[in-house]
């Protein structure tokens, strides 16, 4: 038995190969089904991975809650002069820090003011925060130490800077024990020595979910003790514009929550939500958290591969009927072939064995062609797209992607040549034998 399946298997790639082309153009379908398949899969695994990692680097346990401005005004008469008081107060953070399942709580309050060493600036957020900022935002150092709670308590003006900042000051030289300016020269400003530099964490606002989340770039990030800000700057920042100013008057900036488990995450950010919003009616904060992002990105992936899946599918069933209907073509003009063969013995079962190991094999290599191109587009595409668009993408080919298209390859040649091989089994031998 074994003998004779090789040997209908070696009559039937004999067959396909004596019309290549023909074989190459009737599998077209298949090769590029699946490989649309395994193309839009990398994609959206690459997607996930990548918010993932986002997830990781923001903490899986953390709630973010942030002052966010409220709608400008069209006003011709409050152009010149305005003062905008918004965003979260230290009676809300105080509030915050009586929410349950809570590890730590962590206020920052962005300064808006210039960072400079000499005649050098720095397109830099110099922002206040506690010792506990570096640990709760897994902000890790690449050299140096981080302030701590000695220095919070002394008000020692020092500060940690990040990994952009410190190239943008310091480019040529060592920060350690260096000093900077925060402020502005002739109103208030503060002399910082920085201790650390931190690590980089690739989290910008244009380059990635979690850094929209927070909204800037953690890179350009110096961090100094809030009790140095608060006593240097208050909390009104006025901004020079056109014909007058503007005038903020903002208490924190941002609050960072850390849950004691992952699964108390969703639901102390709705309690954090409901606990500042009845202070605040205009909603000049948000709430969110990086573990949101990789809710989102697994909606979007299901969503992505279901709509991809679908049209790779209508593809891989085309390439099927492509392959009944040259099979069928092919049946006619082999009848006398087939007549001959029953003659000399064939029985139904081996000319639908036949039949089937030819659409079988033309599948499984269109199959295997389409998962090579695949593969290779799949890894081509963050270059291709880096060199076009000069943005980062990432694509992971899934294995699960792989063995499935190379199943439903198979699945459909017998499918789809089934018909074909019973039609040709079916024939009368002296009927087939008339065929000219």
């Amino acid at each position: 038995m074994l003998r004779f399946v090789l040997e209908t298997f070696v009559l039937g790639l004999k067959n396909l190969r004596l019309h290549k082309l023909r074989s190459l153009l009737t599998a077209l379908g298949i090769i590029l089904g699946v490989l649309a398949v395994i193309v839009m899969v990398a994609i959206g695994e690459g997607a996930k991975q990548a918010a993932m990692e986002q997830m990781e680097q923001l903490g899986a346990t953390n709630v973010l809650v942030r002052s966010v401005p409220p709608p400008q005004s069209t006003d011709a008469s409050q152009k010149t002069q305005r003062v905008l008081d918004y965003g979260l107060k230290r009676k809300d953070f105080a509030r915050l820090k009586t929410l349950p399942q809570l590890e730590s709580i962590v206020p920052l309050r962005d300064t808006e003011q210039r960072v400079t060493r000499g005649d050098v600036r720095a397109t830099a957020k110099a922002i206040g925060t506690t010792p506990e900022a570096f640990s709760v935002m897994n902000l890790e150092l690449d050299r140096g130490r981080y302030f701590n709670t000695v220095d919070y308590n002394e008000n020692a003006h020092v500060c940690v800077m990040g990994s952009m900042a410190a190239q943008q000051l310091f480019p040529y030289s060592d920060p350690l024990e260096q000093t900077i300016i925060v402020g502005v020269p002739g109103r208030s400003t503060v002399l910082l020595t920085i201790v650390g530099v931190l690590a980089p964490t690739g989290l910008r606002p244009d380059g990635s979910a979690a850094g929209t989340m927070i909204g800037r770039n953690l890179d350009q990030d110096i961090y100094f003790p809030l009790c140095v800000a608060e006593d240097t700057f208050g909390d009104s920042i006025s901004t020079p514009k056109p014909g007058g100013f503007e005038r903020k008057q903002i208490e924190l900036s941002e609050v960072w929550l850390r849950v004691t488990n992952v699964r108390y995450v969703e639901d102390i950010a709705a309690i954090a939500e409901n606990t500042v919003r009845s202070e605040h009616p205009q909603f000049d904060y948000e709430v969110k958290a990086p573990i949101q992002i990789l809710r989102q990105a697994e909606q979007l992936n299901r969503m992505f591969n279901f709509i991809m899946g679908g049209t790779a599918g209508v593809s891989l069933v085309v390439g099927g009927i492509g392959i009944m209907n040259i099979m069928l073509a092919s049946v006619t003009e082999r009848t006398k072939e087939i007549g001959i063969r029953r003659a000399l013995g064939a029985k139904r079962r081996d000319i639908t064995l036949q039949f089937l190991v030819e659409t079988t094999v033309l599948s499984l290599s269109g199959g295997l062609i389409g998962i090579a191109g695949g593969v290779g587009v799949a890894k081509a595409l963050p270059t291709v797209v880096k060199y076009a668009t000069d943005a980062t993408y990432r694509t992971s080919v899934a294995s699960w992607s792989v063995i499935g298209s190379f199943v439903v390859s198979g699945l459909i040649g017998i499918g789809f040549g089934l018909y074909p091989a019973m039609m040709a089994a079916r024939m009368s031998p002296i009927e087939a034998l008339r065929h000219e």
